[in-house]
């Protein structure tokens, strides 16, 4: 029923184990153990015709150079047991044995005995005594004892019984007796023997159909113990299993084989030449291919129709250059993909910036197609400036930016996004210990995304925003705060799922925070007012509480960034080595021009970072008094430099 039940209709792949009784040698060996040892002669047979005869010949066919090594072929003692004719063999003889004395109990043995002596008794594998016969099987000489040999190879179920049964209304009961009763009338009644010697030969027909593997069991002992060990018996089991021979051959053989056009296809991928098809005969391109990969010749051999390689590691030699081949294609079409997503992603990102602009603020022309890089300082580098944030917080962005305070004194500040806050990181001189005197990084102020209020810039192409936060606000200036306000925009929905609130004026309220000193100790608020002017560049003019802050017009606030810079962005990055410019760190932005206060010179985070240099901290000079009558005269301009925009174009880092 269970073979039954797990029957397919249709042949699939398989994997089957066969697990039989190995050899049997006893003090007294019957007709079982005769039966037993020639189906194990006939498995022997097998091992030898798949492993040490089918290996030589296929050399021999092939032309390859081989010295023979000779071994013992069981076949004869096959021969000796199931042979029909010419001689005939033990079986046939005992079957003839039990159909002529078939109604004889007594003497049939004997009988047997004598015919065996009659036939075979010359037989090189074959003795006989008084009481038995013995055979030479390839595990060892064996007696076997013939008291009963006929009567057991009789089969003694007979014809009306196996009619019987197979008359059942039942389909299990059938099932067990398949004989076909109308041929098997019309000759000899079936032995035992005879259906031994057909099954055994079914299944050498079945196992020839496959590729069978080899699992050899080795007694060791007679007492079933542990750490019991007799050689002499181990030694003679490895030699009647052939175990020698087959080492000996697998040593001197070749490990692979494959056909010329199946190896050419697995491995043509390794040269130019063979992929992606070779041009020329099979032979001569699995050679063009061999010596590419500089394969000893001692270590292979072209056959006729295969090639041989000898030593497993270099076959594996062929795996791993294959493995590495496609692992390498497979490294470009990821490269080239995520590339394609990653501009995709920018030209959304830069759009989605330029949106929150559109038609609300006057754009810069030299900015406005930007590359964003996101982290300009270059936090990676710097631990000094990551010891204040967070361990697993990705860096969105990060530039050195203004800050003015509330007298419009500028400093510099590092402006960090992460997703979580905003960090304000500034300098300040140690004042007492052993450090004295040095300039250490101090976190001046540290806001979360969600607690920021709103957003505040001008109409105007200025680069001035205000950070609106629940407590007091910050006045900053960055040439890159379209691509922070992006970001940080991206940040403040993902928190509250709201947008960030950006107001547009030109005249901007600035809170200030309450001091507990001086003056200001209230708090209070500053204005900053723009207005229309000359040129590019920003002109600030403080005032007591106000800043003036006058700029020409730039680009109208319907601009948008066009996506044919991406392609010149593109030939840019192609450009030789001599012409490259850091990948981190941006280059310090145009200089601001004071009417009011001292021009500030400051040397920018990036640019001490390529210089080698420590960064230092630099303080404006105090305001000087108004002179009497005289208009003060602005900076003479200098030539506005574009180096800024010279950024890689590598999309938002983090």
């Amino acid at each position: 029923s269970i073979n039954k039940a797990m029957e397919k209709d249709h042949e699939e792949y398989n994997i089957g184990v066969l697990d039989i009784y190995g050899f049997e040698i006893f003090q007294k060996n019957g007709f079982e153990q005769f039966c037993i040892n020639f189906v194990n002669e006939k498995l022997q047979q097998i091992f030898i015709e798949l492993t040490l005869k089918a290996e030589q010949e296929e050399y021999v066919q092939e032309g390859i150079r081989w010295t023979p090594i000779d071994y013992f072929n069981n076949k004869i003692v096959c021969d000796l047991i199931e042979n029909k004719v010419n001689p005939p063999g033990i079986m046939s003889i005992l079957d003839d044995v039990c159909a002529t004395m078939h109604a004889v109990g007594e003497g049939a043995d004997q009988t047997l005995l004598q015919k065996l002596q009659m036939q075979i008794g010359t037989h090189e594998h074959f003795n006989s005594w008084n009481q038995g016969f013995i055979i030479h099987h390839y595990a060892g000489k064996v007696s076997y004892d013939m008291d009963g040999f006929c009567e057991r190879n009789r089969d003694v179920l007979f014809m009306d019984l196996i009619e019987l049964m197979q008359s059942s209304d039942l389909p299990f009961i059938k099932a067990l007796f398949p004989e076909n009763l109308q041929v098997d009338k019309k000759g000899r009644p079936t032995t035992a023997g005879s259906k031994i010697k057909k099954q055994a030969n079914d299944l050498v027909g079945t196992l020839m159909k496959c590729t069978p593997h080899y699992i050899r069991c080795i007694k060791p002992n007679e007492t079933k113990k542990s750490r019991d060990w007799e050689e002499s018996r181990v030694k003679h089991q490895v030699e009647y299993l052939g175990l020698k021979e087959n080492i000996r051959v697998r040593r001197a053989g070749y490990a692979y084989r494959r056909v010329f056009k199946k190896f050419l296809q697995r491995y043509a991928i390794l040269t130019k030449a063979t992929w992606p098809s070779w041009k020329g005969e099979e032979k001569q391109g699995v050679l063009h291919l061999l010596q590419s990969v500089n394969m000893d010749p001692d270590q292979y051999q072209l056959g006729k129709s295969k090639v041989f390689i000898k030593a497993p590691e270099s076959l594996f030699l062929l795996e791993e250059m294959r493995e590495r081949k496609y692992d390498g294609y497979a490294r470009a079409i990821q490269k080239a993909w995520r590339k394609y997503v990653a501009r995709k992603k920018y030209v959304q990102m830069r759009e989605e910036a330029s949106d929150l602009l559109l038609n609300k603020k006057e754009r810069r022309r030299n900015s406005i197609n930007r590359n964003f890089v996101g982290d300009y300082i270059g936090m990676e580098d710097h631990p000094e400036l990551r010891q204040f944030v967070g361990k697993r917080e990705k860096i969105d962005f990060a530039d050195t930016v203004t800050k003015y305070d509330r007298r419009f004194k500028s400093v510099k500040r590092d402006l960090v996004l992460t997703p979580k806050c905003i960090y304000l990181i500034g300098r300040e001189k140690i004042k007492q210990g052993p450090e004295k005197g040095q300039v250490k990084e101090v976190l001046k102020r540290r806001m979360e995304v969600e607690r920021i209020l709103s957003v505040s810039l001008s109409t105007m192409q200025d680069d001035i925003f205000i950070l609106h936060e629940q407590e007091y606000d910050s006045l900053l200036e960055s040439v890159f705060k379209t691509e922070f306000l992006s970001l940080l925009s991206k940040r403040y929905e993902e928190k509250t799922q709201r947008k960030l609130p950006l107001k547009f004026s030109n005249t901007l309220e600035v809170k200030l925070k309450k001091e507990s000193w001086g003056p200001w100790s209230s708090g209070g608020s500053r204005q900053v007012q723009f207005m229309q002017g000359q040129g590019d560049r920003a002109i600030l003019k403080p005032s007591n509480k106000v800043l003036q802050i006058s700029i020409g017009p730039g680009l109208p606030k319907n601009s948008r960034p066009t996506r044919r810079n991406l392609t010149q962005s593109r030939r840019y990055s192609n450009r030789s080595q001599s012409q490259t410019y850091p990948m981190r760190a941006a280059p310090p932005p145009p200089a601001v021009v004071w009417t009011g206060c001292v021009d500030m010179l400051f040397t920018p985070r990036s640019a001490a970072k390529w210089s080698n240099k420590s960064a230092t901290v630099c303080t404006t000079s105090p305001c000087p008094r108004k002179s009497t009558g005289q208009s003060e005269k602005p900076m003479s301009q200098q030539p506005e430099s574009l180096d800024f925009l010279k950024v890689p174009d590598q999309g938002a880092a983090g």
